[in-house]
């Protein structure tokens, strides 16, 4: 039987025919091999080195993991970095107050002395990418259990990353790719003080909230500032006032030059996650367990929450991030399981796995080797099924929807080193002054009575959607004390717990026992929540390792039938480039949605009763003026544009770059009408939806008067 080559080359030069070029986001150091025709030919000027090298500076180096779930870009000689407003919000938060309400209001500094440093904020720099495949799979072969394999996949990536670390700053991960049957050794620069330069306000950047998230024509500002800093000689350091500003090894010019529908257009960034050799046993529960789930508990929660921040000034600022990082992931489930029915997902991969089965059944030898593949799959999706949705309940409701309940389980470590003493006295003294920190955190954005509403509400939801026998301990308690009234032991909770407000905690906290642990309520529905959690993870986990061993083995076995398919990695928030044309589309019948925006579908979209569509007095008497500067285009400010290029959830904040690499807009959104996106690319629909660079520099220059930004960019006219 013929070998299949993986990832190394030959399997991904053979031919273009069933798949897209625009389709895929594409591995840095292969471009030269599989891609670099093809983009050229739509009208790339630059070479696959000028992109990614490990030689000289290339556009690489301008792009980095903004704080690990989103991207940003270089922009300037001086470590100005742009990201957008979304990725940038937590900071932007932790620096608001109701006398300084950055997200209300915005935030300009005027000098580097103004620019605010966020503790824990990282700007990080990939190195390089080396494939070492062979070094791992020359160790592993099929009479390995699941288990053995991965502590063999464990052991050597260990020791790969030891030797790519040693004598150096830099840190290392091997990554697993194609599920399994590829591996890659990714090397980071990172960068530890990333200070806030500006942000607009949230009526510009986050215009249209949840309404007009993941839809588009689209109107909104998504862009915030920051800089990177170094240490005096260059390398990361933590934060310090004679840290300088990061002298970059590139950083991308910023084009004025617009774009017209066709246009070539590059994505670099660190996409998170897609899942497009997904089965349908795995499309079935997404479709049956995990989107309904999370639409119920998500939905009830945000509910509670939107109405205390509408409410009270206070509490907005404390809960804008939280409410915003739920409800973005609440809607994409929203759009996706409409999607994943409306465009009979489920149906075409039945498909797939039908043509798959056929073609392994025509080969006695392939029957042998990938015979298993669905069947392993299927069986561990179906056995899995109950604790996955149990997991998934816990976690939403009991971990992160109780917020009382999920930081008193912060205090479990230190309650085990409780239960030692007093031998373990210094380990309990450093496991205090962590809590401790780890409260004045917690309290700064805690609302009690927001959490006094939302966690009867989610306990009532877990106790009504989750069977006896996946519920933690405590529900015993409120069975036989409190004769199943959530309401009434939600009550004695938050009355008795030290975990329920500020002062309490700092009483607790200064002298620690045992048995106020054991006698607090939240503690105990955090341990035995703990314990269950716990308990439904091993077995899931028991189930996954079938699981996995198919998805590897299916996996191969669709790049060996589909021999003539260049075959791209799913994402897994590794660097990766995607490149296609600015592009409008027609999403149904009848409907035409054109490729770009401008500010006077601002003004159309303003609603005075509605916060979502606030617009600033300022923004209208600069659009009454016709006040664009060099911005605008024939008369009008440019907003929004869209393209085709392949973009998923990490994207965001990623340079959007014309064919001379040239900044021209940062990606912020995919489009409703390809939620399934990740499962399966629809080339007619999807798009990638970006704040047009033209609009962030005007927001910057004329709406908030720091020109001085601008002036620190190269710009190109």
């Amino acid at each position: 039987m013929k070998r299949v080559c993986l990832l190394a080359g030959s399997l991904f030069m053979i031919g273009w025919m069933s798949l897209k070029a625009d389709e895929g986001m594409w591995l840095l150091p292969l471009l030269e091999k599989l891609n670099i025709d093809k983009m050229t030919s739509m009208g790339l000027k630059l070479s696959a080195e000028d992109i990614y090298s490990i030689n000289h500076s290339s556009l690489k180096d301008a792009v980095v993991i903004f704080g690990w779930g989103c991207t940003g870009e270089i922009v300037s000689g001086e470590g100005l970095l742009l990201t957008n407003h979304h990725c940038g919000f937590d900071a932007i938060q932790n620096h608001s107050s109701v006398q300084h309400d950055y997200l209300k209001d915005g935030f300009w500094a005027m000098t580097h002395e103004e620019e605010l440093p966020n503790p824990g904020l990282t700007a990080t720099f990939l190195i390089r990418i080396e494939d070492v495949t062979q070094r791992i799979l020359v160790n592993l072969n099929d009479t390995l259990s699941e288990q053995r394999r991965g502590e063999e996949v464990k052991r050597i990536s260990n020791e790969i990353v030891r030797k790519a670390t040693e004598d150096n700053h830099y840190q290392a991960m091997v990554k697993s790719f194609f599920n399994g049957n590829n591996y890659y050794l990714l090397v980071y620069e990172e960068y530890r003080d990333v200070r806030l330069v500006g942000t607009p306000p949230s009526s510009i950047g986050k215009f249209g909230y949840d309404t007009d998230n993941w839809m588009w024509p689209r109107h909104t500002g998504d862009f915030s500032v920051f800089r990177v800093y170094s240490g005096p000689d260059g390398k990361p350091a933590e934060y310090a006032k004679q840290n300088i500003p990061l002298k970059p090894k590139h950083f991308f010019p910023v084009s004025l030059r617009g774009y017209t529908e066709g246009d070539f257009a590059m994505v670099i960034g660190y996409p998170g996650n897609t899942l497009r050799y997904m089965t349908s046993y795995e499309v079935k529960e997404l479709m049956e367990v995990i989107h309904p789930n999370r639409i119920t508990i998500r939905g009830l929660r945000q509910d509670i929450l939107l109405n205390d921040m509408l409410a009270d000034e206070a509490v907005n600022i404390k809960y804008a991030s939280k409410y915003s990082n739920s409800s973005n992931s609440w809607k994409f489930s929203i759009g996706q399981s409409k999607g994943l029915k409306a465009l009979k997902i489920y149906d075409k991969k039945q498909q797939l796995e039908k043509e798959f089965i056929g073609w392994m059944n025509e080969d006695g030898e392939r029957k042998s080797k990938y015979g298993d593949a669905l069947n392993l799959i299927h069986e561990a999706v179906t056995v899995r099924s109950p604790y996955q949705h149990a997991l998934q309940y816990t976690t939403e409701c009991l971990v992160k929807g109780s917020e009382i309940i999920g930081f008193a389980g912060k205090a479990t470590t230190l309650y085990h080193a409780l239960l030692k003493e007093p031998e373990n006295r210094h380990k309990i003294d450093s496991l205090t002054a962590e809590l401790k920190t780890l409260g004045e955190e917690f309290y700064r954005e805690y609302n009690e009575s927001t959490d006094r509403k939302v966690t009867p509400a989610l306990l009532k939801l877990f106790y009504e959607n989750v069977p006896t026998v996946f519920r933690p301990d405590f529900f015993t308690v409120i069975q036989s004390k409190y004769k199943g009234n959530v309401e009434y032991y939600c009550n004695a909770l938050f009355n008795r717990s030290v975990f329920a407000n500020s002062f309490d905690f700092t009483v607790f906290i200064q002298n620690p026992t045992r048995k106020t642990l054991e006698k607090d309520l939240a503690f105990v529905a955090a341990l035995t929540t703990q314990n269950k959690y716990r308990e439904l993870f091993q077995n899931r986990a028991r189930v996954n390792a079938n699981y996995e061993k198919g998805k590897r083995l299916y996996m191969a076995g669709l790049m060996e039938m589909q021999e003539n398919r260049i075959f791209y990695p799913d994402a897994n928030s590794t660097m990766r480039l995607s490149y296609g044309s600015v592009r409008d589309y027609f999403p149904r019948d009848a409907v035409h949605y054109d490729y770009y925006t401008t500010l006077e579908g601002v003004m159309q979209k303003e609603d005075p009763s509605n916060w979502e569509f606030d617009v600033s007095k300022k923004l209208k008497d600069l659009f009454a003026r016709r006040d664009y500067g060099r911005y605008g285009e024939n008369g009008r400010m440019p907003t929004c544009f869209i393209t085709d290029n392949d973009i998923t959830g990490g994207n965001s904040g990623s340079p959007v770059l014309d064919a001379e690499g040239a900044l021209i807009g940062l990606a912020f959104d995919g489009n409703w009408e390809a939620m399934t996106g990740d499962i399966l690319f629809e080339p007619e629909l999807q798009r990638c939806i970006c704040v047009d660079i033209r609009y962030v520099l005007f927001i910057m220059d004329k709406y908030a008067g720091a020109g001085h930004l601008v002036d620190e960019m190269k710009i190109i006219q």
